[in-house]
């Protein structure tokens, strides 16, 4: 039996769509849903609902502050004059280019140069057919990430983007306390909830962690355009285990205990890893891997996650992990009970066996 793009929605309440985090961080609010149960916790009671022994696994990718306003300058067959252009950076690709999504791409063409201050500007090398565009930075690799901390805003997703711009407050907030390797492009959101005091009060509960790194990109948020969901074609992102991460998830399995991934990057680079034996390798490149109910798990025991947009593959991939109906339900309560949804919303623990 097919499953239909309308087994994942939900009617969701706007206000429930949270514009700022909570704060502290661990202020948030923490549903545990099993099987047969759901209980409404606040994240920092973390450490008391986990079992000593579980390790989880961050991701530790950095976002970059990769969404620049600039004005086009036009001196060519296509005419002159100047616009006011915005870019959001997808992917890079080498020696300064990057392929990039603009608004409103209409207004560019090849040869265009967009000035973004007076230490950045790109060419126009191609367009695409759905707004991207390929753009030759005029600086590279330390110097473009320079220019970029100092020029650029966060890449809030949409449904935030929307209703507020960006500010120097989302720098930090849309950032985890661990990020370390740049090159995403939207945060690993379920590890929002995470600061530095929580991370002590996690180790002194004997709950050990690991970390691994998928840059996540623009792609998260592009919705599902077909109806049965074997047709869609998942994004890819560029992710990395090192031995070590894979050694700490592997003997964390032989000893019994649970390997819980925080957030879905996590989940879908370990899997991604233990495609090839049932045991997590190391492993870098790019995975495209489409977690649906039907999928077999052979690493994930549970799953820290925050709420997902309705007809998304999270919501299918949170649906493989714990049952469509039991995820319908848990949704129900998270509305019923006013949780936070999304990037900087209230969170969830799901519990397979539990």
């Amino acid at each position: 039996m097919s499953l239909r793009l309308s087994d994942f929605d939900f009617d969701l309440p706007e206000d429930l769509i949270a514009l700022r985090p909570a704060r502290p961080r661990p202020a948030s609010r923490l549903l545990v849903a099993g099987r047969s149960r759901m209980e409404d916790r606040v994240f920092s009671e973390l450490p008391g609902v986990l079992q000593p022994g579980d390790l989880l696994v961050f991701n530790d990718t950095r976002v970059i502050p990769g969404r620049l306003r600039g004005t086009r300058t036009r001196k060519s067959a296509h005419g002159s004059g100047v616009a006011a252009i915005e870019v959001t950076l997808l992917s890079p690709e080498t020696s300064g280019r990057w392929l990039v999504l603009a608004k409103p791409a209409k207004r560019l063409a090849a040869g265009d140069v967009v000035v973004f201050g007076p230490t950045l500007s790109a060419e126009v090398l191609a367009k695409g057919t759905a707004g991207e565009v390929t753009l030759a930075f005029s600086l590279e690799s330390d110097a473009l990430d320079a220019a970029l901390d100092t020029l650029g805003e966060m890449p809030l997703p949409p449904y935030i983007a929307t209703k507020r711009a960006a500010d120097d407050k989302d720098l930090e907030d849309y950032q985890t306390v661990f990020a370390k390797v740049r090159g995403a492009v939207a945060a690993p959101t379920a590890s929002l909830h995470f600061d530095d005091a929580l991370l002590a009060e996690l180790e002194a509960a004997r709950i050990e962690h690991t970390k691994v790194t998928l840059h996540v990109g623009a792609g998260t948020f592009l919705p599902v355009k077909v109806d049965d969901i074997a047709d869609h074609k998942m994004h890819s992102e560029w992710g990395m285990v090192s031995e070590g991460a894979a050694k700490t998830i592997r003997a964390a399995r032989a000893r019994g205990a649970r390997v819980i991934p925080v957030g879905t990057t996590a989940l879908r680079l370990i899997e991604t890893a233990a495609r090839n034996t049932g045991e997590v390798e190391a492993w870098t490149g790019d995975t495209d891997i489409f977690i649906t109910p039907g999928f077999e798990f052979r690493v994930t025991d549970a799953l820290i996650t925050n709420f997902h947009l309705p007809k998304s593959t999270l919501m299918m991939l949170v649906s493989a992990l714990m049952g469509t109906e039991r995820v319908r339900d848990i949704y129900t309560h998270a509305i019923e009970a006013n949780y936070r949804f999304f990037s900087y919303g209230d969170s969830s623990l799901l519990l397979p066996e539990g």
